[in-house]
């Protein structure tokens, strides 16, 4: 294994559009073929290598704790959010856990299937830290199943990344793995705000970059979509839905 030893992984969201499921259960604790998003998640750094976790919660977050408390392949340490944070409070707030050097973040309800390589290791090879603040995992908008919006960013061919602007459409989406580093969260603000302020500033400062994924993303949103991916995965069997 190469690249960062820890990854937090972000499980602290309503899930509003996916009600009426969240209403009794958090989002990652859904089960997509028979797995939950969050355990896909997980499975995926220990099967890279990884043994420590940060995972953070709000909404049934005692479901969650829970969930957590059976499984014994990881060090997981509960960054609990008494107020929603927002994906970049909730990292800044779980800092003081995840350490001094890069670390990975991933959203803690995406569903990915690795290529010939997997992600982590991508990210991992990707990652200069002389250059970077932020390296995000994207995917082409055209072959993200599920997905109907206008894209996020722009890459130039070295990786630079360029938010897409009001009334663009932008060839790739966010696929919500990542590496950050702690200097992204310099003079970040007090509360509850989104990473996107963070990478603003970082495309700003010549510090977001991206590599593009050279396997399969589905967006899973409503209960519509998740009964496509379901569909999906239960028909490529488990042995090629969990890689």
């Amino acid at each position: 294994m190469s690249g960062p030893t820890i990854a937090m992984v972000l499980a602290a969201g309503h899930g509003v559009r996916m009600r009426p499921i969240t209403e009794t259960r958090p989002k990652p604790l859904i089960e997509v073929a028979g797995r939950t998003m969050l355990d896909r998640a997980l499975d995926r750094l220990h099967a890279y290598g990884l043994r420590r976790a940060v995972v953070n919660h709000h909404h049934l977050g005692e479901m969650i704790e829970d969930h957590l408390a059976g499984r014994e392949d990881f060090e997981i340490a509960l960054s609990p959010e008494a107020e929603l944070l927002e994906t970049g409070g909730g990292v800044a707030k779980a800092l003081p856990l995840l350490g001094e050097l890069p670390f990975y973040v991933v959203n803690g309800d995406v569903i990915w299937l690795d290529g010939l390589t997997p992600a982590f290791k991508r990210l991992a090879d990707a990652w200069n830290d002389g250059k970077m603040d932020a390296l995000l995992l994207l995917h082409p908008v055209v072959a993200a199943h599920g997905y109907e919006g206008s894209g996020d960013y722009f890459a130039s061919p070295i990786g630079q990344l360029r938010r897409r602007k009001e009334r663009e459409v932008a060839p790739f989406i966010f696929a919500g793995l990542q590496i950050l580093s702690p200097r992204l969260f310099a003079g970040a603000p007090d509360g509850a705000y989104s990473l996107n302020r963070l990478y603003d500033k970082a495309e700003e400062e010549g510090r977001l970059w991206g590599i593009r994924h050279d396997g399969e993303w589905y967006h899973v949103g409503t209960p519509e979509s998740l009964a496509e991916t379901e569909a999906v995965l239960s028909n490529l069997g488990p042995e090629r839905s969990q890689k």
